[in-house]
């Protein structure tokens, strides 16, 4: 059974290199195979770093809904999450007692992702300096919005795929 000349547990565990550092390492015999770092501080941080943010991007509504359950179980009294103006102007207390705490967070945190992407659209318009103040842009938009009202069976064919930054993706 022992591979080398001495009879140590370690020596059965064949070196691997660190994914961080690239140096040579021994994994720890109680972690194997699942062992990716050296033993140095810097790499295991790292390594853990790399972990948290690839969970966090494979749960991403984790946070937001563990906050609105441990808010349900306040009193109903609490205060509302940190909500950017002008949300934070409306009367949560009322939503508080008509929806309940779980409910109100909800709409707040609703709230956030359609202000997010009221103000991402805004972002997409240039402002013209040389246009009179006060007045609208021409509906240029128009004749691709009445395109998609068209109903699907009078037209022949598939109707024209709307340009790309006017397609909202959700994640925005």
């Amino acid at each position: 059974m022992p591979v080398g000349d001495d009879e140590s547990p370690m020596a059965d565990v064949r070196k691997k290199p660190c994914s961080i550092c690239r140096r040579w390492f021994r994994p720890d015999p109680r972690v194997g195979s699942r062992q990716r770092t050296c033993g140095q501080a810097d790499c295991q941080t790292t390594q853990r770093k790399k972990k948290q943010a690839a969970w966090r991007r494979r749960n991403p509504d984790y946070f937001r809904a563990r906050r609105i359950q441990v808010r349900s179980t306040l009193s109903p009294s609490s205060e509302p999450g940190r909500l950017p103006p002008p949300l934070n102007q409306l009367p949560w207390d009322l939503a508080q007692e008509k929806f309940g705490v779980q409910g109100a967070d909800f709409l707040g945190a609703m709230g956030k992702v359609l202000l997010t992407a009221a103000q991402s659209e805004f972002k997409a318009y240039l402002t013209d300096s040389n246009a009179v103040a006060g007045t609208l842009p021409l509906p240029a938009a128009q004749s691709e919005f009445q395109a998609h009202l068209l109903d699907s069976k009078a037209v022949s064919g598939t109707l024209p795929r709307p340009p790309r930054n006017l397609r909202w993706t959700g994640t925005e």
